[in-house]
């Protein structure tokens, strides 16, 4: 069987295509627009031009399955459109206009699937998964292979820098905030309070940026997965005190993180502040994830 999933998230709405046999997946093909979708938000209403921004998306997709008779379509959406106030009529305008249905994914949902797809071929039965998309960040921590405890917080990327920061890059005062707002919302995760994880498992764009980045700078291979949070900080103070960049900063921002750039301090602000509050040294960077999990929990059962 052939499946394309589009997940419609805060940052992007990705469309990845699957051969299903059996117990097996392959990726075939990938797509992405990078739409900003939390930045069509205002007093939590979702914008009639972030509206437009999806359906724009989702028919070049829809004729893109259309040419190679792809018939088998799930779309989802996460905290993109879950989290607005009329989430209801987005939604449904989006199907009315695109003929694609969307199912709204909550935040235990999407954390399950991101314990799904991310730790299948992980060999810890024991850990903490970290999710920082662009509207959320959501945290699982399992046990024998088992979730025991989950959550979705109200904070990802794109929304603390749109909070935060208006400039493309921000400066060191504006990172401070980050960092205030950061801490405020994952300290209230109190079933987290007394989890200790000196290795995590992270997926989402800000750890797939952040291991980009990381490996350029500090001549890894490009294949290399596992990142050192000591860097964290030092990667921020780079280049997010000034809020300027030097031609030479700009060049290896633009290498290495091009779709990234405007969301990649504030996300590593989100990465450092989980870091320091669970004692992690080293995050293990996993290509899967919530659509991953998505096949596994629903279609492959």
């Amino acid at each position: 069987m052939i499946q394309a999933i589009i997940d419609i998230g805060s940052n992007t709405v990705r469309m990845a295509i699957y051969e299903i046999e059996d117990d097996s997946m392959e990726l075939i093909l990938k797509k992405k627009h990078m739409v900003g979708l939390s930045g069509y938000v205002t007093d939590n209403v979702m914008g009639q031009e972030g509206v437009d921004q999806v359906c724009r998306v989702l028919e070049e997709y829809k004729d893109f399955l259309k040419v190679f008779s792809i018939n088998n379509i799930t779309a989802f959406t996460t905290a993109a459109l879950r989290n607005c106030k009329n989430s209801n009529q987005v939604v449904n305008e989006i199907i009315n206009r695109t003929g694609i249905n969307i199912a709204v994914i909550s935040g235990d949902k999407e954390a399950e699937y991101d314990f799904v797809g991310a730790t299948r071929n992980l060999r810890m039965n024991e850990g903490l998964l970290v999710d920082i998309g662009g509207g959320s960040t959501e945290l699982v921590y399992y046990k024998d292979n088992q979730i025991k405890h989950k959550i979705s917080l109200h904070i990802g990327s794109l929304g603390i820098k749109k909070e935060c920061a208006a400039s493309l890059i921000p400066d060191s005062n504006q990172v401070a905030r980050m960092y205030d707002l950061a801490r405020r919302v994952i300290d209230g995760a109190s079933d987290f309070a007394d989890i200790r994880a000196r290795v995590i498992c992270g997926i989402g764009g800000t750890f797939k940026g952040a291991r980009a980045l990381y490996n350029y700078l500090y001549g890894m291979e490009k294949d290399n997965k596992e990142i050192n949070t000591d860097k964290f900080h030092d990667i921020i103070e780079r280049f997010g005190s000034t809020g300027n960049l030097s031609q030479s900063e700009a060049i290896i921002l633009m290498k290495n993180i091009p779709d990234r750039i405007h969301t990649f301090v504030s996300g590593l602000v989100i990465a450092d502040v989980i870091a320091k509050k669970f004692g992690t040294e080293q995050v293990i960077y996993s290509d899967s994830g919530v659509r991953e999990g998505f096949i596994y929990s629903e279609l492959m059962k």
